[in-house]
């Protein structure tokens, strides 16, 4: 949003046409996501459909069907129509993508600690990772091992798949449930079918599989059995990371025991990742409607909301308080009579709107112009008087006029014509008899006489 604002000059008739904002959007024509599934499985296509369901994505998705100490003889051109292209896909044009999806891939030498370090950097200047594991992450294959963990959220728990007499999987039927922090997280908040609190289950169906794994970062919006971290979500520099310890969100697609909203919780992720405006965790927004500024602060964090400053057009200050609201959100609500670009500040954010339009049609050129009344004089016969600059103005004589007369005439002041419309015009008058006279005759005789009798009463 820019304002352009022009000083005053002397002798101006009204500062009010003086700024000027415009607004600039921007939108993204199309996201690229790079799917890259290590292995067949029930899941694959869950992940497939969704990107595929959105018109504004373009995926490119591989599908790693045999690992390369496999040989089973068959013929390499039955396995794939073209060879995993990885020099391209993660050194040439990684950075062309805004987000890259692992689904249970495992690092069977097909990716080149080189190419892993890449993806690490792609995520910390500003790019979108999206894991989700099975068990395969807590193996010796498994990609937080490499120097792609360096960015991961979470790692396999210590000596989970190790040999410790600790599996990394944890087996049995449990329900997902939404933390306290993802209840105030735009990924989570008001999904249908979530807990309403730590105390209560959830309505969606059960899954049968996580993975144990130690958090070390970011913040945990959905937990498995126990408190077990379920989906993390992290900040890494300029980039974010989405960490699902679970490949059983299939089951939900499938609608077993009830199913659940595998498709909103994943599309919200991936948009999470993908810097979706509308779902930012720490974000400050304002609008104006019929003359009120709403202010909107969201945060996942539980302490009370800090007061904003709110500064108007013509630069003076107020301070408001927010008050506290669902799903992290708090609120204030304030009169804004100015036009002009507004500022909201809660000291980390600001936030600009502008109060409707700063340069309306009514003022956007405030002088007097007959020019803009030639064709309609020119076409009524009209004229145009000015009242001079003397401290007596100088008025025209007011006359009627027929029509297609002169509406104007004379010099200095001169005169103006009113036209006579005709809209109602007098032609004739009529007058009708209510009642025939042999019948009116009767009825006025026969009153008197009722009349007399009564009265001689």
């Amino acid at each position: 949003m820019v304002e352009l604002a022009a000083e005053a000059r002397p002798g101006e008739v009204s500062e009010l046409n003086n700024r000027a904002v415009v607004t600039v959007t921007g939108v993204r024509d199309r996201l690229r996501v790079l799917l890259v599934s290590g292995e067949p499985h029930a899941g694959e296509r869950t992940w497939r459909r969704l990107l595929k369901a959105d018109p504004g994505v373009d995926l490119v998705h591989f599908t790693i069907l045999r690992p390369p100490e496999k040989d089973d003889l068959t013929p390499l051109n039955e396995l794939a129509l073209i060879a995993f292209p990885v020099r391209e896909l993660f050194q040439v044009k990684l950075r062309e993508f805004d987000l890259v999806v692992f689904d249970r891939f495992a690092n069977r030498g097909i990716l080149p600690p080189a190419y892993l370090r890449n993806i690490a950097d792609y995520v910390r200047g500003g790019g979108a990772l999206l894991m989700s594991v099975g068990p395969e992450f807590a193996g010796p294959v498994s990609l937080a091992a490499t120097p792609l963990g360096a960015v991961l959220p979470a790692r396999p728990a210590v000596g989970a798949g190790q040999g410790a007499g600790m599996s990394g999987a944890a087996e049995g039927a449990f329900r997902p449930m939404v933390t306290t922090l993802g209840a105030r997280h735009p990924v989570t908040e008001g999904l249908t079918g979530a807990n309403p609190d730590e105390q209560h289950e959830a309505s969606w169906g059960r899954w049968y599989r996580s993975m144990r794994a130690d958090q070390r970062s970011g913040t945990t919006v959905m937990e498995a059995a126990g408190g077990a971290p379920l989906l993390v979500l992290d900040r890494v520099g300029e980039g974010r990371v989405a960490l699902l310890l679970s490949d059983h969100i299939w089951l939900w697609s499938r609608g077993h025991d009830g199913g659940g909203p595998q498709a909103e919780l994943l599309r919200r992720a991936a948009h999470w990742l993908m810097r979706e405006p509308e779902l930012e965790e720490e974000d400050l927004t304002a609008r104006i409607e019929a003359g009120r500024l709403h202010v909107q602060r969201r945060s996942v964090e539980a302490a009370p909301p800090p007061e904003v400053t709110v500064t108007a057009p013509d630069g003076t200050t107020r301070r408001a308080p927010l008050q506290p609201g669902p799903g992290g959100r708090a609120t204030a609500e304030l009169a804004a009579e100015q036009p002009g670009v507004w500022q909201v500040s809660d000291g980390r954010r600001n936030a600009f709107v502008a109060a409707a339009a700063a340069n309306p049609l009514e003022v956007a050129d405030l002088r007097a112009d007959p020019a803009r009344l030639a064709p309609i004089l020119t076409a009524t016969g009209g004229g145009v008087r000015w009242l001079g600059t003397a401290p007596e103005p100088v008025l025209p004589e007011l006359r009627r006029v027929g029509p297609g007369r002169d509406a104007q005439g004379g010099s200095q002041g001169g005169w103006i014509g009113l036209r006579r419309n005709g809209d109602h015009t007098v032609t004739g008058i009529a007058a009708m008899p209510l009642l025939p006279p042999w019948l009116a005759l009767p009825l006025v005789l026969g009153i008197a006489v009722l009349a007399w009798r009564r009265e001689g009463r």
